[in-house]
């Protein structure tokens, strides 16, 4: 187990095993406040192993089982919610820590781990004594998130490094499928439209903080455990892959899709590369303009630019009163800077795979004009930037 944020610490705590299923035991910390009924937690346990483990086995592959036990283990430990400080789980930018899977945990011989799959969950703490206040009744709708969440990371790290022998994902990708692994695992519960908010609601809610500002975040991070708008921007590019590339809308071809980007030794951008027989470069284009014009009223969105299971403009207003919570934008939340003129000058930051969005509106018959990329003081960006620009023609 992890003792920060950045698993430089190894605590360890005494539990108690409260539930065993069939694919699943779930631990509780004897150090923990017990708000949890035997029944809240044999509930649990039965919606992992009827539907949150077949489907993200179904969509992924399977985890390794190091320890021989046939089971994956859930410890609910405080020491989950102390990972960040009340001020830190307060800040609508940073948030708190729901859970993590940690590959420590199944690399042989390492001290620090349990030799185990394993993952953990926070656990209810109503006075909110060791960081912010988490009812019982949040963790009970947060726990089978967390759980579908962090299992696709335990199932990627025995495909990517156990079984294949190559690097664990990076953070962008793996961040992003295991978000996809929410949406996914609630679009299981349709039509119950409250539980499928349980599941979405983080996912859309980073998604609104990325759209705000696409400009401020990074699409491709291989380090850290990534900020709400960063996840927000790894879930939309995830998304965008699984409806251009997986080859049909039945969930036997989406599947097929997201199984072959686990069961491989490449990572990261290579993985998707050769996943997808495109390049980088062009998928980055088509879902930096899918953002904007996939369900743009009044414009006929090439197939290449469009979310399939999204409209996102009618998605946010509708869940936010669907969901009955108000922390998710009352509309769609990308408004490009409009340009208007024969000159302009725009100033900005480039950061990986992300940019700036903006509307030139040009007058009939205008001049044509000319794009200069440059330092803030008009000389030639370094070489090893590679800056892209991505045009679409709107009327």
């Amino acid at each position: 187990m992890c003792g920060n944020l950045n698993c430089s610490t190894h605590p360890t705590v005494t539990a108690t095993a409260k539930t065993v299923g069939v694919h699943v035991a779930v631990y509780v910390d004897n150090a923990s406040r017990d708000t949890l009924t035997t029944a809240d937690l044999d509930s649990v346990a039965a919606v992992f192993d009827t539907l949150l483990y077949p489907t993200d086995t179904a969509a992924f592959g399977r985890e390794s089982d190091n320890d021989g036990n046939g089971l994956v283990l859930v410890l609910m430990t405080p020491k989950v919610n102390s990972l960040v400080t009340s001020a830190q789980c307060n800040d609508p930018a940073f948030g708190f820590v729901a859970g993590y899977f940690y590959g420590g945990d199944l690399i042989s011989g390492f001290s620090g781990g349990n030799n185990a799959e394993i993952f953990y969950s926070m656990s209810p703490d109503p006075s909110g004594t060791v960081s912010c206040i988490h009812t019982t009744t949040e963790v009970k709708q947060l726990v089978p998130v967390t759980f579908i969440h962090e299992f696709q990371h335990m199932i990627s790290f025995n495909q990517h490094f156990l079984i294949l022998g190559g690097f664990p994902e990076d953070l962008w990708l793996n961040e992003g499928l295991s978000h996809y692994a929410e949406e996914n695992g609630g679009r299981q519960f349709l039509p119950d439209t409250a539980t499928f908010c349980d599941f979405v609601f983080g996912d859309l809610y980073n998604a609104g903080q990325y759209l705000t500002a696409p400009q401020s975040h990074f699409l491709v991070d291989t380090a850290g455990i990534g900020g709400l708008a960063e996840r927000g921007a790894y879930w939309l590019f995830v998304r965008f892959l699984v409806d251009r590339f997986a080859g049909g809308t039945t969930q036997a071809a989406v599947n097929t899709f997201t199984r072959s980007l686990e069961a491989t030794n490449q990572v990261g951008v290579g993985n998707v590369v050769a996943r997808t027989g495109t390049t980088f470069p062009t998928i980055v284009e088509q879902w930096t303009l899918a953002n904007y014009v996939s369900d743009l009223p009044s414009f006929p969105t090439p197939p290449e630019l469009q979310y399939v299971k999204w409209q996102f403009r009618t998605a946010f207003p509708t869940l936010r009163t669907a969901c009955n919570n108000t922390k998710l934008p009352a509309q769609f939340p990308l408004a490009p800077q409009s340009v208007t003129g024969s000159s302009a000058q725009l100033a900005g930051m480039l950061r990986a795979g992300s940019g700036s969005y903006y509307v030139m509106q040009q007058a009939p018959s205008t001049p044509g004009f000319t794009l200069l990329f440059s330092t803030s003081s008009g000389t030639a960006l370094r070489t090893s930037l590679v800056p892209q620009l991505a045009v679409l023609r709107l009327q």
